[in-house]
């Protein structure tokens, strides 16, 4: 007797929040995710993280977090957002990502500049962080940043059952575990990095 394989469809998946209509793995979508999201999903080690990132489609004029979160109803204190932060010393100039959640917000000048071991910090500009990451204003995610890059985690982030970040782009975001955010290669849990 031959036994198939039935893998569950969007309409079968749960959510642990929101309400979104198109839902997959995003290991299913990679050919929609950006080039870097979807080699770290395709190469991320911890394979158990990667397949616990959801893909929801949404609309790329109301990707802002707080339109987004009314839209589709997502509490803010589930949606994270990840920004570049350059930290300078001397001639030397680090980039890297921050993820907090929306409700917070990123202590650049004291956590990020100390813990990087900075003179001075401050957000990127927009138009290097698009460059060098790959990815698209307002839909920049740690999932796919750089390797070199430090990923500081902000321990509300690490410690929640599930978060939102961005996709790569403006349309669609990702859903998964903390835990799982903190698996990501050169991620750093760090207390205090948002308040």
């Amino acid at each position: 007797m031959l036994c198939a394989t039935v893998r569950p469809t969007s309409e079968h998946r749960h959510l642990p929040f929101g309400n979104f209509t198109a839902i997959s793995t995003a290991l299913e979508v990679r050919e929609q995710l950006v080039g870097p999201v979807a080699d770290a999903l395709t190469h991320w080690a911890a394979r158990e993280a990667a397949e616990s990132v959801l893909y929801v489609d949404t609309d790329p004029g109301k990707a802002d977090t707080t339109v987004f979160c009314e839209v589709y109803d997502v509490p803010p204190e589930v949606s994270a957002n990840c920004v570049v932060v350059a930290a300078r010393r001397g001639g030397d100039v680090t980039l890297a990502g921050c993820l907090a959640l929306a409700s917070t917000r990123v202590d650049v000048n004291k956590a990020v500049r100390t813990h990087l071991g900075a003179r001075k910090a401050s957000f990127a500009p927009m138009d290097t962080a698009v460059e060098l990451t790959g990815m698209e204003y307002g839909g920049i995610t740690p999932v796919g940043l750089p390797s070199s890059w430090p990923l500081l985690i902000d321990e509300a982030v690490a410690a929640a059952p599930y978060v939102l970040v961005g996709s790569g782009r403006r349309r669609g975001k990702l859903i998964l575990p903390g835990w799982a955010l903190s698996r990501l290669p050169a991620a750093e849990v760090l207390p205090g990095l948002a308040a």
